[in-house]
């Protein structure tokens, strides 16, 4: 199953780009449902319209499908849409990566980025080891003043 229509000459960053405005897309129609969703039910008028004193809605369960139904039904439609576009995007960013040779200017400058945040991470390390030492020094030195106001305050029976 390839998908050559979306991938076709495209980058990753390109299909990564894309793929944040259907994300986006997909997101806001999620939204507009909940939200459509959220003004039928606060809509007491709705609820009534679509109940009637012999048990049958049919009439007015119709009508409730037209008042309400046109946003949902709108919503539903751009969120599918949004979500094939999403799901074609991610299936052929792994096309797009097989498809062309690996750059290696991409690649050492990648090396580079990486081996440089390896170097970050070490001294973050280091640095927390350190943060923690000194933490606890502090705690110790509070623990020793709060065992001594203790003893200060507490009564001499002679």
């Amino acid at each position: 199953m390839e998908e050559k229509g979306t991938a076709n000459g495209k980058t990753s960053q390109e299909l990564a780009a894309e793929g944040q405005k259907h994300l986006e897309d997909t997101v806001e129609a999620a939204f507009q449902i909940l939200s459509s969703m959220n003004d039928e039910l606060c809509n007491p008028a709705l609820w009534s319209a679509s109940q009637s004193s012999n048990g049958e809605d049919a009439p007015d369960s119709s009508h409730h499908m037209e008042m309400g139904g046109g946003a949902l039904d709108e919503a539903r439609l751009r969120y599918k849409s949004a979500v094939a576009s999403l799901r074609a995007v991610l299936a052929a960013i792994p096309n797009s990566q097989k498809g062309k040779p690996q750059d290696p200017m991409d690649s050492t400058a990648e090396q580079v980025g990486t081996e440089r945040l390896e170097e970050r991470i070490v001294e973050l390390r280091k640095e927390l080891a350190n943060k923690n030492k000194h933490l606890k020094l502090l705690i110790d030195q509070l623990r020793n003043l709060v065992t001594d106001l203790s003893t200060w305050q507490s009564p001499c029976s002679v």
